[in-house]
């Protein structure tokens, strides 16, 4: 059986889904993203010396903006209650990298998980933001949905 796109009518165009007669549930989901560092900028950054101020908090709370600003940053994502969403930022001195996680929630008529990869992404970007004057090879990478649940496609977990 062949998946149709949703978001594309019947002759090819672009098109916002209607979600009217679609169940409300609790739906949520996590996603990841990777921003690796070089060896000066993860010291500054764990020893809080980048000159922009808190890497961690500031990209935290970037994310969290961002994820509830998603429907008016992506064309046709549709603008739903976010009952939680949570960013996190760890560094991982084995990897001279920031892994940031989040999980958003909500009760709607559709998935949360754009949202999700919205908050890890801007997260990112912020990072590279505060980074770049040290050094503007950092690579960010690696962004992916890990889970979803809810909504009639069911529930999804990404393998390890």
């Amino acid at each position: 059986m062949k998946k149709k796109l949703s978001h594309v009518d019947g002759k090819g165009k672009a098109n916002m889904v209607d979600v009217t007669g679609k169940e409300i549930t609790v739906r949520t989901a996590e996603a990841y993203a990777e921003v690796k560092l070089s060896n000066e900028v993860f010291n500054a950054v764990k020893n809080n010396e980048i000159s922009k101020g808190d890497v961690l908090s500031i990209a935290k709370f970037a994310g969290i903006q961002a994820a509830k600003k998603t429907s008016e940053l992506i064309p046709l994502c549709h603008n739903i209650f976010i009952s939680k969403i949570d960013v996190n930022l760890k560094l991982n001195s084995d990897k001279n990298s920031v892994e940031i996680t989040s999980f958003a929630k909500t009760n709607a008529q559709t998935g949360i998980e754009m949202e999700a990869l919205t908050a890890v992404s801007i997260a990112a970007l912020t990072v590279y933001d505060m980074c770049k004057a040290i050094d503007k090879s950092t690579v960010i990478g690696e962004i992916k949905l890990l889970s979803k649940t809810g909504g009639k496609s069911g529930n999804f977990f990404r393998g390890k």
